[in-house]
């Protein structure tokens, strides 16, 4: 294949990934912050002790973690089907990466949450302030760097998560690299966009620590 044949396949399957990434982080983000606050407030200690429910959500989280993604996007494809009204394409894998994407982001959430001073939450409670107004105007912002480290490892996760897809006709970067760098045995393929996904995952990380490191520094 020409360059000005593979820029135009280039171009879409980055397209697609964005979107499956994009769509994914969003639904990761309204699922998972809030799983991983419960994880932290019902816990012994916490802002609302329920340690049995507590454990019933740490139990699903560690089977989500648990599941590789290929095994995941398989077992759940009637409930993606529900969703989304099919199994192939851009808008089917965006259910997957956020099932799969969601325990991981929660856990990562909760690690953010626990490195909050105690002492910080407790003058807050100090000044009479409610269990919902401490998790929003004091866990949250004061966890706001460890939050988007996390969330910068969610993002890159969710990339490889979408590449992988590309094997079962998810498409995106992941699927031009097998119908056409294995597939047909296009090297050339196969190698720009190993590059491209080196160089959009570098980007993504390297912009997350640096507002990670903004965020701290204030």
């Amino acid at each position: 294949m020409t360059w000005d044949e593979i820029w135009p396949l280039l171009i879409e399957a980055a397209g697609d990934t964005a979107v499956m990434v994009g769509w994914s982080t969003l639904f990761t983000v309204a699922f998972g912050l809030p799983l991983g606050v419960a994880l932290v407030v019902l816990d012994r200690g916490g802002l609302a002790p329920a340690p049995a429910v507590k454990s019933v959500l740490g139990v699903i989280v560690n089977v989500g973690r648990s599941l590789p993604f290929i095994v995941l996007m398989i077992a759940i494809i009637p409930f993606t089907r529900l969703v989304v009204g099919t199994t192939i394409g851009t808008a089917a894998v965006v259910v997957p990466l956020t099932v799969g994407a969601v325990p991981f982001f929660a856990r990562l959430v909760e690690t953010a949450l626990r490195e909050v001073g105690t002492d910080v939450v407790q003058a807050a409670q100090a000044m009479g302030a409610g269990r919902t107004t401490i998790v929003r105007k004091v866990l949250l912002p004061e966890a706001l760097p460890g939050l988007v480290a996390g969330l910068t490892v969610t993002v890159v996760a969710l990339i490889g998560y979408s590449a992988m897809a590309g094997t079962v006709g998810g498409g995106g970067l992941g699927d031009l690299a097998v119908r056409y760098g294995y597939q047909r045995f296009e090297t050339l393929v196969m190698i720009v966009t190993v590059v491209l996904l080196i160089v959009i995952v570098q980007l993504i990380q390297s912009l997350g620590d640096l507002v990670a490191r903004r965020l701290s520094h204030k």
